[in-house]
């Protein structure tokens, strides 16, 4: 049975989705917003700035932590921590990417208002999740040391990474607990509640790190420490509002294993999580030879990534609200308003740009300064900041194009453009850092940027034309039939 939405056709496979619909099918439901409806700019931005408020916090308390172990434990202590960064994003990236990739799903059925297949498909995603959780963790906690190794960890400091890095990964089911139920809820349109978790746990971060660094000397397992436990809150606190949801409250046998769907879920999840887990190898060779150069480049290079993490913020959120927004409009066949929602995306992507890029380019050394004590250390990151900087509108496009190529469910074009990342890394810090020095790490990333972005912008252009295209023949021989 098909029925006609919005110039757009679904498929009814209960009985019950019609009234559903009428009952959930509005633009705002406790939290919840449905972009298949509402003026496209309007529903966009107030989806947007409460998920850019959550981001920053989110860097806001990464950045409170550096700089509490900067300051607390010494540059020693910030190089350890900052060395495992790459490393943080292999595992912990590739868990993110698989929750984006699982909500992509549950943004397509809500976007269908199929309520049935979106219960289902949450299920199946907790039972996955924990399967994958438990994986994680062994390998990262067996792996560790032989990485950090291969990684030429300074003997000064591979001790603090271990620590920090043992906690953080033997933790790891609460990081993966929170990005799943901050994913669902995105791709509901719910981007208010993942901004209160983050706003009590960044509070409760930064007051433990405090205490745990300056009141009871710690080190560095202190800093880890008091961010598990504040993910586990801020996970607490988005489970407590899925529990509110009415249409996610389970019926009868949905909650069944199927075979099909997880394979749809792995399907999706898994090239997502492989483009993070592959940027992150390319950004591990870049640490390797960063380590290589000695512990005050480790440290520049420390500072200058949180910098990249925080600026490319504002462009990071408009690509996961093109995510969530794409997904429920893709599941619409509401192509008009994914075209329109792509322009008003890139234009914050382009704000960000002009204002973040700028103050990267014109204020390098104020901003190292903040970090690093060290003369040495802050020369080195006055280097890079502003290259980066003027090439930030790259990465900032990359945001937007490559979610909306996701949210239509296409992952794999994202994760052939983190291998082409990766392979720019890694050629151009070789082939230049002997000739240029510690500049050769902020010309590979933006070699990097430049190059998905055009992976990205060239598939999303062809996927959009082909897709539409087929909606539209389906209208029309609809239309021929009647």
């Amino acid at each position: 049975m098909y029925f006609s939405h919005a110039s757009g056709r679904r498929r009814d496979t209960n009985i019950k989705v019609a009234e559903q619909k009428n009952v959930y099918g509005v633009t705002h439901m406790n939290g919840i917003m449905d972009f298949t409806q509402g003026k496209v700019s309007r529903v966009i931005l107030g989806f947007f700035f409460p998920m850019l408020a959550t981001g920053m916090l989110q860097q806001f308390y990464s950045f409170a932590d550096t700089a509490i172990v900067g300051r607390g434990l010494g540059d020693n202590a910030l190089a350890a921590v900052g060395n495992m960064g790459s490393l943080c994003f292999l595992i912990i990236g590739f868990s993110m990417g698989l929750a984006n990739g699982f909500s992509v799903l549950v943004a397509q059925n809500y976007g269908e208002k199929n309520f049935v297949a979106l219960r289902r498909t949450i299920s199946a995603m907790i039972r996955l999740a924990a399967i994958i959780t438990l994986t994680l963790t062994v390998l990262s906690i067996i792996f560790l040391q032989p990485i950090l190794i291969l990684l030429q960890t300074d003997a000064s400091i591979i001790g603090d990474s271990l620590t920090y890095g043992y906690i953080l990964f033997g933790g790891l089911s609460a990081t993966i607990f929170y990005n799943m139920s901050a994913g669902i809820l995105r791709s509901l349109g719910d981007s208010k509640t993942p901004l209160k978790a983050i706003v009590v746990s960044s509070v409760l971060n930064i007051a433990m790190d405090s205490f745990f660094i300056f009141v009871l000397n710690t080190g560095v397992w202190g800093a880890a420490a008091a961010t598990l436990i504040s993910q586990v809150v801020s996970g607490m606190i988005c489970l407590r509002k899925l529990r509110k949801i009415d249409f996610l409250k389970k019926q009868g046998d949905e909650t069944k294993p199927d075979g099909r769907l997880y394979a749809r879920l792995m399907k999706n999840g898994i090239p997502m999580a492989l483009m993070n887990s592959i940027t992150a190898v390319g950004c591990m060779a870049v640490q390797y030879y960063v380590n290589g150069l000695g512990v005050a480049f480790t440290s520049a290079y420390s500072a200058c990534s949180k910098y990249i993490n925080m600026f490319m913020q504002p462009a990071c959120t408009a690509g996961l609200s093109m995510s969530a927004y794409t997904g429920q409009n893709y599941g619409a066949k509401r192509f008009d308003r994914i075209s329109d929602g792509l322009k008003v995306c890139l234009l914050i992507a382009g704000i960000a740009y002009v204002v973040l890029g700028s103050v990267m380019m014109f204020f390098p050394r104020e901003l190292a300064s903040l970090l690093l004590s060290g003369d040495e250390q802050i020369a080195y990151a006055a280097e890079f900041l502003p290259i980066c900087g003027g090439m930030l509108f790259a990465v900032d496009m990359l945001f937007v194009f490559r979610n909306a190529v996701q949210g239509m469910g296409f992952p794999l074009v994202p994760m052939i453009s983190g291998i082409l990342e990766m392979v720019l890394r890694i050629g151009t810090i070789s082939l230049f850092i002997g000739q240029i020095g510690f500049r050769a790490t902020a010309y590979a990333e933006v070699c990097a940027w430049v190059g998905a972005l055009l992976i990205n912008a060239i598939a999303y252009r062809v996927i959009f034309a082909r897709e539409s295209g087929k909606t539209l023949g389906r209208r029309k021989h609809g239309l021929a039939a009647q």
